[in-house]
C-alpha cells in the first residue's frame, strides 16, 4: 500500500492532466489541425473516446487496485507470467523519458535566451542549427532539467509531484489563454480560426487523417503510458475512475484547443499567403516550435514578451510530463524494495548517462522518438489486454462502475476494448509500417541501423521483450522482494 496519497481529488487530476499535456500538445496538435482543418476535430474527439479514456480507465483501475508500478500492477493484476508486459510498458516510457527530458532542456534554453533577448533578430534556422549541433549545450540543458525533475520527485508525491503540479498547470493554462487571446486579436486571425473550425469535407475521407488522430489522441493524452497507472498508486479509494478519466482525456483536449488558439490564427495572420501559413504549420514538431513560431513572433509589438512566453508555457508543459515519466521510473525500483531516495538516485543516473546520446545527436533522438513512439501502440495494447484478460464485462461491473463512480459506463466500453482498440492500433502499426517501407526509407527499410527504418523497430522492441521474457522469472522474484520489503 502506497504511503502517501494525493490529498484530494484535483489534486490528483492536476497531475494526471499535468502528465498528459505536454510538448505534443503545443506543436504537434497544430500542427496537424494545420494540416487537415477543422476536419481533423471530428476524428480526434472521437477516438478520444474510442481509444484513449477507455485505456485511462484501465489503467487508473490497476493502479488504484493494486497500488503497484506497471511491472508489479501486471504481475498483480494478470498473474506473475505477464510480468514482461509490464516491464515493456514502463521500459518503453523510460525510454522516451531520456530524450524528452533532452526536449524539455532545450525549452529552457530558448526560455532563457527569449527573456535575455538572446532571439531578437537573430537568424532562428541558424540559431537552432548552432544549438543542437554544439552538443554540451544540449547536454548541459539536459542534466539541468534533470537536475530540477529529481528535486521534485525527490519531495514525494504530496510536497513534490502535487506542489509541482499546483503550479504548472494552472500556470500553463494561463499562458495559453493569454497567447490564445493575443492571437485572435491579430489583423486578419479571422483567416486562421476559420481554417481551424472550418469544415473541410473532402479531409473526411482521408485515411490518413484519422490516422493521425488517433495517435495524436494516444500520445497526447498518455494513454497505455503507464503514467495513469502510476499515479493512481497514490489516489484514494474512494475516487472515482471512469470520472476522473473523461476529465484527464477533456483536460488534455481543452489544453490542445487553447493551444491551437494560440498558434493557428497567429500564423496566419503573419504568414504572407495561406501557402506560407500552411507550409509554416507543417516544419515538423520541431520546427514549429523552435524556428517558425519565434520568426513569426517576431514581427509583433512586444515580441521579446510573447517569444518568452510561449516558450514559458512549453518549458512548463514539457517539465510537467517528464515529471511523470521519472516518477514511473521511481516507482518501478519502489516496488523492487528500494526507498525513493536510492531509486530516484538510479533514475536520475540512468537518465543522464541515456539521454546523453539525444543531446548530442539529432538523428539519434529521432531515432529513439521513432521507435519509443511507435512502441507505445504496443503498450496500449497490453493495456487493454489486461482487461480483455479479466474479462471486459466483468472488469467493467467490478472495477469502473463501482459504488463510488458518478458516471455509469455501459457497454460500448466493451466493444470498444474487445474489438476497437486492436484494430485501431493494428492499422496504425500497418500505416506506420508502410510509410518506413514506401516513403521514409525505401531502399533500406530493412535496415536496424537507418534513423526511420522499420527495421530499427522490430530490431529495438524486439530485443526488449526478449529480455523481459527470459528474466519473467528473476523480476517476480525482486516484485516479492519487494513487497516484504515495503509490507
Amino acid at each position: 500500500m502506497a504511503k502517501e496519497l494525493f490529498t484530494s481529488r484535483w489534486a490528483l487530476l492536476l497531475a494526471t492532466m499535468g502528465m498528459a499535456v505536454g510538448a505534443g500538445n503545443i506543436w504537434r496538435f497544430p500542427r496537424l489541425a494545420g494540416q487537415y482543418g477543422g476536419a481533423f476535430l471530428i476524428p480526434w474527439g472521437i477516438f478520444l473516446i474510442l481509444w484513449s479514456i477507455p485505456l485511462l480507465m484501465i489503467e487508473f483501475t490497476m493502479g488504484k487496485e493494486t497500488r503497484k508500478g506497471p511491472i508489479g500492477a501486471f504481475a498483480d493484476f494478470l498473474g506473475p507470467k505477464f510480468a514482461w508486459m509490464g516491464g515493456y510498458v514502463a521500459i518503453c516510457t523510460m525510454a522516451i523519458m531520456f530524450y524528452y527530458s533532452v526536449v524539455t532542456g532545450w525549452a529552457l534554453k530558448y526560455l532563457i535566451a527569449a527573456l535575455s533577448g538572446g532571439l531578437n533578430g537573430v537568424n532562428h534556422d541558424q540559431f537552432w542549427t548552432t544549438f543542437t549541433s554544439s552538443g554540451y549545450e544540449p547536454a548541459i540543458f539536459h542534466l539541468i532539467v534533470l537536475g530540477i525533475a529529481s528535486a521534485i520527485i525527490y519531495q514525494g508525491v504530496v510536497n513534490g509531484i502535487e506542489r509541482a503540479n499546483r503550479i504548472l498547470l494552472p500556470s500553463l493554462f494561463i499562458l495559453l489563454v493569454i497567447g490564445a487571446i493575443r492571437s485572435l486579436t491579430l489583423d486578419n486571425a479571422s483567416a486562421g480560426l476559420n481554417y481551424f473550425f472550418g469544415f473541410q469535407e473532402q479531409s473526411l475521407w482521408d485515411y490518413k487523417m484519422w490516422l493521425e488522430a488517433v495517435s495524436q489522441s494516444a500520445w497526447s493524452t498518455g494513454a497505455g503510458w503507464g503514467l495513469v497507472l502510476t499515479y493512481s498508486v497514490y489516489m484514494r479509494k474512494e475516487e472515482d475512475v471512469p470520472l476522473n478519466a473523461f476529465i484527464t482525456g477533456f483536460g488534455n483536449n481543452s489544453a490542445s484547443i487553447l493551444a491551437g488558439l494560440a498558434i493557428i490564427p497567429a500564423v496566419f495572420s503573419l504568414s504572407a499567403t495561406q501557402a506560407d501559413a500552411l507550409s509554416a504549420l507543417g516544419a515538423g514538431n520541431e520546427g514549429l516550435g523552435f524556428i517558425v513560431i519565434p520568426q513569426l513572433f517576431e514581427q509583433l509589438p512586444g515580441a521579446q514578451i510573447m517569444i518568452s512566453l510561449f516558450f514559458l508555457g512549453l518549458f512548463f508543459a514539457a517539465m510537467s510530463s517528464l515529471i511523470a515519466m521519472m516518477e514511473l521510473s521511481t516507482r518501478l525500483f519502489m516496488d523492487f524494495g528500494m526507498n525513493r531516495k536510492k531509486a530516484l538516485a538510479i533514475v536520475a543516473l540512468l537518465t543522464a548517462v541515456f539521454g546523453l546520446p539525444s543531446a548530442f545527436s539529432l538523428a539519434f533522438f529521432k531515432n529513439q522518438d521513432w521507435v519509443w513512439g511507435l512502441g507505445l501502440i504496443i503498450s496500449g495494447l497490453f493495456v487493454g489486454y489486461a482487461a480483455i484478460h479479466k474479462g471486459v464485462t466483468q472488469f467493467r461491473e467490478k472495477y469502473i462502475n463501482t459504488r463510488y463512480s458518478n458516471l455509469y459506463v455501459g457497454n460500448w466500453f466493451d466493444w470498444v476494448v474487445k474489438v476497437l482498440i486492436p484494430v485501431e492500433a493494428l492499422a496504425m502499426m500497418i500505416w506506420w509500417s508502410y510509410q518506413a517501407i514506401f516513403i521514409y526509407d525505401p531502399e533500406q527499410w530493412w535496415s536496424p541501423i537507418r534513423t526511420f527504418s522499420l527495421g530499427t523497430c522490430l530490431l529495438q522492441w524486439g530485443l526488449l521483450i526478449a529480455f523481459l521474457m527470459f528474466m519473467n522469472g528473476r523480476i517476480n522474484r525482486w516484485i516479492s522482494r519487494g513487497e516484504m520489503i515495503n509490507a
